[in-house]
């Protein structure tokens, strides 16, 4: 039988049923599992024989998301874990040391950046940011040390697209785990494994659940790689729950659907906004005005829902359009069927100094939308109202 495709696998792959011939895949909320004798259990815990033991190393849910997740991203092997900031971490603190060193594009999430510049620094690790376009940057940020580098693409907030092909090429050279946080794209979108990425990293807490429910993370990626990340996971604690990964798996189900209306309303948005007088610039990866646009199409098959501007005036009149907003909600949060604004120099990315800000194009006047499943009329017309009370 040939390969299912996207959706099919996303919909039937799942656990076997059991004596009770269930149609849905059922919980199994247990903390520990039992064994029937006691050379059994001794098998189990050295590894000779496969089977469960705790749910902190591992679960029937949490297996079932974790294998239905590296087929869709076609990778060897994958752990599940607590939330996606517990994927960042872990991916880093199982495969570094102390005197490695870690590069990594200079656009990426605020808590990311934290990690990098005040938790692995403590451990003696080092990391040197690099502008995502910036090719001669990241070929001469490689050092002797050089043990990974670190990438979002589309990256959080204003949305620049990394050279995956290129840059795996540098890592391939240098020895380097190259390693794609693919939260933005998702794996219906994007697949980093193919443009060489030895780990990929997902929040899953963002569009693989698209509701705004549950947290949870996932490392992706290969074998050796994971193996070492699942030991630290299950050393350390930061493992999902199998009520979280019961639900993540079900939103997996429609993760297709719904990245398709993500991705059409997003466009409309965007084009939309291009052509209004209170808009300086728009950021969207698959708009005509993208100067990585040729990139971002060869990368991505659809632009994705997210979509960056820079509005006219000062941080008051942001504030004046951010409270005019009816409609979307005002949270942190993306990937939600409800669409999001947020103001990334005061939330998200609000850790960083100014000057830091401004590094990553984060100005007083950027905005991302994260657009929702809603009516695409609704959507424009609660942005078109929030521009023009805003003004005065």
């Amino acid at each position: 039988m040939q390969e299912l495709n996207f959706e099919t696998q996303a919909i039937r792959t799942q656990l076997e049923q059991t004596a009770h011939k269930e149609h849905s895949v059922p919980l199994f909320l247990t903390s520990s599992f039992t064994f029937d004798t006691a050379e059994e259990g001794a098998q189990l815990f050295k590894g000779e024989v496969e089977g469960n033991l705790y749910s902190r190393f591992s679960n029937p849910n949490t297996q079932e998301l974790s294998d239905k997740l590296c087929l869709m991203e076609k990778t060897e092997a994958g752990i599940v874990t607590s939330s996606g900031m517990a994927a960042v971490f872990t991916s880093m603190a199982a495969l570094l040391k102390a005197g490695d060193h870690i590069i990594s594009c200079r656009s990426i999430f605020g808590n990311t950046s934290y990690i990098l510049d005040h938790l692995l620094p403590n451990w003696g690790i080092d990391v040197t940011y690099v502008d995502i376009h910036d090719m001669d940057g990241w070929e001469a940020a490689f050092r002797t040390n050089s043990k990974m580098l670190y990438l979002e693409t589309p990256s959080n907030p204003n949305l620049q697209i990394a050279d995956m092909k290129y840059i795996s090429s540098l890592c391939k050279s240098n020895d380097v785990i190259f390693s794609v946080d693919n939260c933005f794209a998702t794996p219906y979108l994007q697949k980093p494994s193919l443009f060489g990425a030895d780990l990929v990293i997902h929040s899953a807490t963002k569009y693989i659940d698209g509701q705004g429910r549950v947290l949870g993370g996932a490392i992706l990626g290969k074998k050796d790689l994971v193996d070492i990340c699942y030991d630290f996971v299950r050393r350390t604690g930061a493992a999902l729950s199998p009520f979280n990964a019961w639900i993540l798996s079900k939103s997996l189900e429609t993760l297709s659907i719904r990245m398709d209306r993500h991705c059409s309303n997003a466009v409309t948005l965007a084009e939309f906004l291009s052509g209004h007088s209170e808009i300086e610039k728009v950021i969207y990866p698959h708009h005509r005005d993208n100067p990585q646009l040729a990139l971002a199409k060869a990368q991505m098959s659809q632009g994705g829902g997210l979509v960056g501007c820079e509005l006219k005036g000062d941080s008051q009149r942001g504030a004046k359009f951010l409270n005019a907003l009816k409609l979307h909600s005002k949270t942190a949060n993306l990937g939600d069927t409800r669409s999001i604004a947020t103001h990334p120099a005061t939330t998200t990315h609000s850790k960083l100094s100014s000057e830091q800000q401004l590094k990553v194009d984060i100005t007083p006047g950027y905005f991302r939308f994260s657009v929702g499943l809603e009516h695409i009329d609704d959507i424009l017309q609660d942005v078109e109202q929030a521009l023009d009370t805003s003004k005065g």
